[in-house]
């Protein structure tokens, strides 16, 4: 699974930006505020979401002159070739066509399967449970394609169920829809979820990696999580009285977060020093990697955003050769071509630069 053609019009730093590249992993060399972290963005919108900034259309717009912008590319996966294009104007939200015709974001995710890590994660196992659901959610959705659909078909139930809390409605007519659709969206979910992580810890077992294995466990900020979609539906309506006290829903997956922990040490994550929390990472997305390459027979395009720079020689090196030998073609960022050296001839490089303002892709050998 690779991505062979990028074309950016108006995105961003970006004027304009055409890439050509193969299914080998690609090193994004140049300076702080050139458009590197601009350009694997842009690859990020080739999986459901918002992006790896989850940024918003009118964001992602070049200022001032454009009135919007536009991204295709050219995606080949196991059921073959897809062009794919999106494009925003006056800053709407980002329509996509595949092959020619008008397409949703969760059909992306039957296409191609992407993953990231960018610096802001590195914060994931110290920041609030948001940040861990999200982080967990991308992972499941490289699993379960259908996953996007749960979420979203739950978010808007519990957004409905919220305003009725907020206005305190008693009437129960009212929520016993909302809470089915609830319930039976809520119970994919965690299904999902679930099975997502016995896949990755399947996936850590036995691999031979030079990065620490993470035990993850699935928990509940509050309470339990109802497993089925009878027991969440019930668990829902006996929380209306809590729930109208609180002005929002207090039960349901909404509330899962992770508990990691380093297996080797026996250590929560929340306790490692950053070089550690960093390893895990790491860890997690290339155990990803290596369950899906199992799975659908292609490993995941990934992009990771500055990694090479906060890795000492040995494991810059040995992460390069499991990516490598994944087979995965990787969009990799960094300051400087010499932090890519240890994959040689396995690469292939793009040097950007800022010229006049804008950001300008310089294919190298």
């Amino acid at each position: 699974m690779y991505l062979s053609h990028l074309t950016l019009s108006h995105f961003r730093s970006h004027l304009r930006a055409r890439v050509a590249v193969d299914a080998r992993p690609v090193a994004i060399y140049g300076p702080n505020g050139a458009g590197k972290t601009n350009l694997i963005e842009a690859v990020s919108l080739f999986s459901p979401g918002r992006g790896l900034r989850r940024a918003s259309a009118a964001e992602m717009t070049r200022r001032p002159e454009a009135l919007g912008w536009k991204i295709t590319g050219e995606v080949h996966g196991a059921d073959g070739v897809h062009e794919v294009a999106f494009q925003s104007e006056g800053g709407a939200a980002r329509s996509v066509q595949i092959d020619g015709k008008a397409a949703s974001q969760t059909a992306l995710g039957r296409i191609a399967r992407v993953l990231w890590l960018i610096p802001s994660m590195d914060r994931l196992w110290i920041e609030g449970a948001e940040g861990r659901r999200r982080f967990l959610d991308r992972m499941t959705l490289s699993f379960f394609p259908d996953h996007a659909q749960a979420a979203l078909d739950y978010e808007k139930a519990m957004r409905e169920r919220n305003r009725l809390l907020k206005d305190q409605v008693r009437d129960a007519h009212w929520y016993a829809a909302l809470e089915a659709q609830m319930a039976r969206a809520g119970a994919v979910l965690h299904a999902n979820r679930s099975a997502a992580l016995e896949r990755l810890a399947q996936a850590q077992e036995g691999a031979e990696t030079q990065f620490p294995s993470a035990e993850l466990d699935l928990v509940q900020t509050e309470g339990t999580m109802p497993e089925s979609e009878a027991d969440l539906r019930e668990a829902l309506q006996e929380s209306r009285f809590r729930d109208l006290a609180a002005g929002r829903t207090l039960v349901g997956p909404h509330r899962s977060d992770i508990h990691g922990v380093f297996a080797a040490k026996g250590v929560p994550a929340a306790d490692c020093s950053t070089g550690e929390q960093k390893a895990l990472l790491i860890s997690l997305i290339l155990a990803n990697a290596r369950a899906l390459a199992a799975d659908i027979g292609s490993a995941p395009i990934l992009l990771l955003d500055e990694v090479a720079a906060h890795l000492d020689a040995g494991r810059r090196a040995a992460l390069y050769d499991e990516i490598c030998a994944l087979g995965a073609q990787a969009w990799m960022t960094g300051t400087g071509p010499e932090l890519f050296e240890d994959l040689g001839a396995r690469a292939q490089r793009i040097e950007v630069t800022e010229e006049a303002g804008q950001s300008v892709v310089h294919m190298r050998a």
